[in-house]
């Protein structure tokens, strides 16, 4: 008998690559080597996909996680009819779809917030299409904030060998520098502080980017770092956290890579992505922190330009699969279940 997490994946955006990638997961079988999977989205669009792709995987429908199959070569979908098969094609989202992974991720989170399942690891949506669809969130992590509760929250992106966090998510640049402010990255430094000892590290190095070129040059080239970032800095050192001074960009990540920091907090959404996604792109994970549940999610988008075509890389998935289970097993969520 082994210990391992029950983990539920959202199939995203049903027009695109994620039930590819969900299906080359599930067939290549090591996922079951490190926890019990089952999928929440349409078996329908799942069968397709599979019988496309010519792969050795029997997809079956199931009522609840009790009637799940722990054997190699199985699929278990919990299954919710919202999709019209007869009308589905790959690459050509609409509203439809919209609808379809708000309902994928409300059942996702209801499970995990129950400890039904250990962890969720979310495939690629379509944001466009959610707001289409009625839901007025900027994206997962907004939505799964509301659905738990969760006002302190953001984003960690893991992979190249670093862990990054971002201080503001998905704003228009031009809005980013009257978002700086002490309380929103005080509060972005203590959930870096937190990540961190979630993933076993009892005093973490955390790196501080600085907004602006050369950490502002004493205010030359604007205030942010001076006035907002540097005293949320003297803040969370004050709790006992191990927190840089605001640090040009164009050098904290090196100084990250090559081991001074365990985590690095960048300002903006770019601003940490494009490094790290140079080091480990289609092998990133996203992991939102703040929330009661762990929630891991890959570093792409649905890519409606490739999906159906078999070319689709899984890595990401296969990278969030194994941090959830890490993460959870480190929470002490297992059970036990054959092997």
């Amino acid at each position: 008998m082994n210990k391992k997490p029950f983990i539920a994946i959202t199939m995203g955006d049903p027009a695109g690559i994620g039930p590819e990638i969900i299906a080359k997961v599930f067939a290549a079988g090591a996922i079951r080597s490190f926890c019990r999977p089952v999928v929440v989205g349409n078996t329908r669009v799942m069968r397709k996909i599979v019988k496309e792709l010519g792969l050795e995987l029997t997809v079956k429908s199931i009522p609840s996680l009790r009637s799940a199959d722990p054997r190699r070569g199985h699929m278990d979908v919990l299954n919710t009819e919202n999709i019209d098969i007869a009308m589905h094609a790959w690459g050509r989202p609409n509203a439809a779809s919209g609808r379809a992974v708000v309902d994928y991720i409300k059942q996702a989170t209801a499970l995990a917030l129950k400890q039904e399942v250990a962890a969720i690891v979310t495939a690629p949506i379509n944001k466009e299409m959610m707001n289409a669809a009625g839901y007025r969130y900027a994206g997962h992590t907004e939505l799964l904030a509301a659905l738990t509760g969760t006002r302190d929250f953001g984003m960690m992106f893991v992979g190249g060998g670093m862990h990054l966090i971002l201080a503001t998510i998905h704003h228009a640049l031009k809005d980013v520098p009257r978002l700086i402010k002490k309380r929103r990255v005080l509060r972005t430094i203590r959930l870096a502080h937190a990540a961190m000892r979630s993933l076993g590290i009892d005093r973490p190095r955390i790196g501080v980017a600085a907004l602006n070129p050369h950490a502002g040059e004493g205010g030359l080239f604007g205030g942010e770092d001076r006035n907002e970032i540097l005293p949320a800095v003297i803040m969370a050192r004050g709790e006992g956290i191990d927190a840089s001074d605001p640090l040009p960009a164009d050098t904290i990540f090196h100084k990250a890579r090559n081991g001074r920091f365990d985590i690095v907090v960048a300002m903006y959404h770019d601003q940490g992505l494009a490094p790290l996604k140079m080091l480990a792109f289609g092998q990133t994970v996203n992991v939102t922190v703040g929330l009661p549940i762990i929630r891991t999610s890959v570093d792409h988008g649905t890519a409606y330009d490739i999906a159906g075509k078999g070319c689709a890389d899984p890595a990401s998935l296969l990278a969030a699969l194994k941090l959830a289970a890490q993460m959870a097993t480190h929470k002490g969520r297992t059970e036990e279940v054959a092997s």
